[in-house]
């Protein structure tokens, strides 16, 4: 339960991050303020997803400072929320991703493990992201840190499965040099936008070709269960991300329009969403302790974001049709919304079925490496 509390926050940047989306969509929302569309992007890749990675990389440092980085996080959320000052928020969230590069030093020590570097890399990225809003830098210009941040975090995550799956640690170095030259780009995009966003997109593709060749996600998909619903979310995820590297190489610096829109939602929403879709049924009952059985239900909200990504990138974006664009987003609300109440669903149901209690499911990636329970995903 003293877990669950730092999930709340998430949960409420998640919620009014979609609604928010809502109203960038010019559509009714539950709630309307000034402020929503203006912190739509920070809430939800610092308020949501930056406080869920800190608080797995919480539990697997397993110490109590470590909760610092998940907390400061989710309080920088809720004053974004709040009628605070804008600068309170964003002052949060520079020290939340402070603590979280400060979480990152003791578990590379522990191994000094390349994986382990580029996440830290990672949460430079978005510390530097957060410190440049909080300077005045617009959020169209932030965005690609922010992005960063997760590309970089996902990417050490993936190639510590993929040494565990006994794919090769050969490209261990490579997945570090594409990665500080995400960083590089991310400079550059600020100081020489032409060279900074190609860049950004030649190593996102480079990521994206070595993901598709190493990655374990290629052979589960032949599986069944739920390893093969994680390598589908996975392998559509790495396919979104190559459409976001695609347009910055080829149309540079979006700042508005499609090329904008179809960037960030292809990062934060094909790639991010999708990776956190395929990997909750693991990664939550490991952190908060809970039983969360797979069900094949699952494949409809998944499939949901999708469909709603190709309506709103491929129709809305390419084909210029605004009720596309709406329709689209629209769909992908939804499809995060149903996601959310069906794992409340299986969850609940799950627990309150089990006629004794069980014992506690591991920490994640401890000092040894990955988590047993993301082990799953190298099931034949």
């Amino acid at each position: 339960m003293r877990r669950a509390v730092f999930v709340l926050p998430a949960g409420l940047a998640l919620l009014a991050g979609l609604d928010a989306a809502l109203l960038l969509l010019d559509l009714p929302a539950p709630v309307t303020t000034e402020r929503l569309p203006v912190v739509h992007g920070v809430l939800l890749v610092l308020g949501f997803v930056g406080t869920v990675i800190a608080l797995e990389r919480a539990v697997a440092l397993r110490t109590r400072w470590g909760f610092v980085a998940p907390g400061l996080l989710g309080a920088g959320a809720l004053a974004l929320l709040s009628p605070a000052p804008l600068v309170v928020g964003q002052a949060l969230l520079v020290a939340g991703c402070a603590a979280l590069c400060a979480v990152y030093v003791p578990l590379w020590r522990r191994q000094h493990d390349d994986a382990v570097l580029v996440q830290l890399l990672g949460a430079v990225l978005a510390t530097c992201g957060a410190l440049l809003w909080l300077g005045g830098v617009g959020v169209a210009d932030v965005l690609p840190w922010l992005a960063c941040f997760v590309v970089a975090t996902i990417a050490g995550e993936r190639l510590e499965l993929a040494r565990v799956a006994f794919l090769g640690a050969r490209g261990a170095d490579m997945v570090l040099w594409v990665c500080w030259a995400l960083a590089v780009g991310c400079v550059a995009s600020l100081l020489w936008p032409g060279v900074g966003y190609a860049i950004l997109g030649a190593a996102v593709l480079t990521l994206c070709g070595w993901l598709a060749a190493h990655d374990v996600a290629r052979r589960t998909i032949r599986s069944t269960g739920l390893t093969r619903y994680m390598a589908g979310c996975l392998l559509a995820a790495y396919a979104w991300l190559a459409v976001a590297g695609a347009v910055w190489l080829l149309a540079g610096r979006q700042v508005t329009g499609p090329g904008y829109d179809a960037v960030i939602h292809a990062i934060f929403l094909g790639f991010t969403i999708s990776m956190i879709m395929a990997h909750a049924p693991v990664i939550l009952p490991a952190v908060l302790r809970v039983r969360l059985p797979y069900t094949s239900l699952m494949y409809g909200p998944a499939a949901l974001l999708h469909v709603g990504l190709v309506v709103r990138l491929g129709l809305g974006d390419a084909r210029d049709l605004p009720v596309a664009h709406q329709v689209g987003g629209v769909l992908n609300v939804v499809s995060l919304l149903a996601f959310i109440a069906l794992m409340v669903t299986v969850g609940v149901r799950a627990n309150l079925r089990s006629a004794a209690p069980a014992a506690s499911p591991p920490d994640p990636r401890d000092a040894v490496g990955p988590s047993p329970a993301l082990l799953e995903e190298t099931a034949p």
